[in-house]
């Protein structure tokens, strides 16, 4: 049988072995949920990390992550602009209008599944500054996007300019912040600066880049770190050994591991590239391939053992991650150029 080469998603990745050693380190009894030493650590790692005070606290999945964030934002009368293909609209199973007890998610369009100011705007303006429709509370993006780009710190810098002119909050959902981080800056801190920009809240996603159960939420304003932990605890996500989540946390911050994996799956990613010539829908600016191909092409490439996800009729989306090797990811770009 033909070694499977997979490509499917950065989910299916195996943990870091780093992240292991540190959940093992914490195989000790302390203080239960989040009065542990360890997740203690986490609003200075994250302060040191970009350079401004933050409140971080763990959770168990990106959905969470996003929708917690979001609640100190959005009031349930009101509406978060997403745009339409944003994760929080299209995959996370309503979570957000759960969380935000009834908040609508409005609707934008945009290039690359990116947001400018100007789209927003177009949106918004229309709407009527009366209790007869929902007003516009909050702004999510997604760092990198659906579709795999990277919005840079003049892009961020002109959104969080027109969220505080309108007096919106401006929310990033990062599950792939550390791919875009490593696309836009050389070292850890810079990069992580850049690609948070002046955001008022992220959700900093590890699972995807080498962590095993733990994303963090971290608030740029720390006055409201205490309505995210009653809404977590509310919602069924404050874990009684908290310090196993924390552990993973440090172990991808400490000398950053974080930037130094994903900076590997964007390497892989292009590597793939540079066989796609003429076949991208997107650019790479993270470890995402969106790629068009025939039905009969996508079959050749799996009888390779490539494993990838179809994207539609006549695309495929191809997904590195920190652990893809580096012959699989020239493998894979030599088959799709010999297509």
């Amino acid at each position: 049988m033909t070694e499977t080469r997979p490509f499917l998603s950065d989910n299916a990745a195996p943990v870091h072995p780093r992240v292991w050693e540190a959940m093992r380190a914490a195989d000790s009894a302390d203080n239960p949920y989040d009065g542990d030493a360890l997740s203690a650590r986490l609003d200075d790692a994250f302060t040191e990390l970009f350079g401004r005070d933050c409140a971080a606290e763990w959770v168990a999945t990106g959905t969470a992550a996003n929708c917690l964030a979001l609640a100190t934002m959005c009031q349930p009368h009101g509406g978060v602009v997403c745009h339409e293909e944003a994760h929080i609209e299209v995959d996370e199973g309503g979570a957000p209008g759960f969380f935000l007890h009834g908040a609508k998610l409005m609707l934008c369009a945009g290039d690359g599944a990116k947001l400018t100011p100007e789209a927003i705007a177009a949106l918004i303006d229309p709407i009527r500054p009366d209790v007869h429709q929902v007003q516009p509370h909050a702004i999510a993006i997604t760092q990198a996007s659906e579709y795999g780009r990277s919005y840079s710190a003049e892009e961020l810098r002109a959104l969080a300019a027109f969220a505080s002119d309108r007096g919106l909050g401006l929310h990033m959902d990062g599950a792939r912040f550390a791919n875009s981080a490593a696309f836009l800056g050389n070292s850890a801190q810079q990069a992580a600066r850049q690609a948070a920009g002046p955001v008022d809240s992220l959700a900093f996603g590890f699972i995807k880049n080498g962590g095993m159960s733990a994303e963090a939420v971290v608030l740029f304003d720390p006055g409201q770190a205490d309505l995210v932990r009653y809404r977590c605890k509310r919602g069924g996500h404050l874990q009684c050994k908290g310090r196993y989540l924390a552990a993973q946390i440090l172990a991808m911050l400490d000398d950053g591991l974080w930037f130094a994996n994903a900076r590997h799956a964007n390497a892989a990613a292009q590597e793939i590239a540079s066989g796609c010539e003429g076949r991208l829908l997107h650019p790479v600016e993270a470890n995402e391939l969106f790629v068009t191909m025939s039905a009969d092409e996508r079959e050749a490439l799996r009888g390779q053992g490539f494993a990838f996800y179809d994207w539609g009729a006549q695309a495929a989306r191809f997904v590195t991650s920190w652990d893809t090797r580096e012959e699989d990811a020239r493998a894979l770009g030599q088959a799709i150029a010999s297509l």
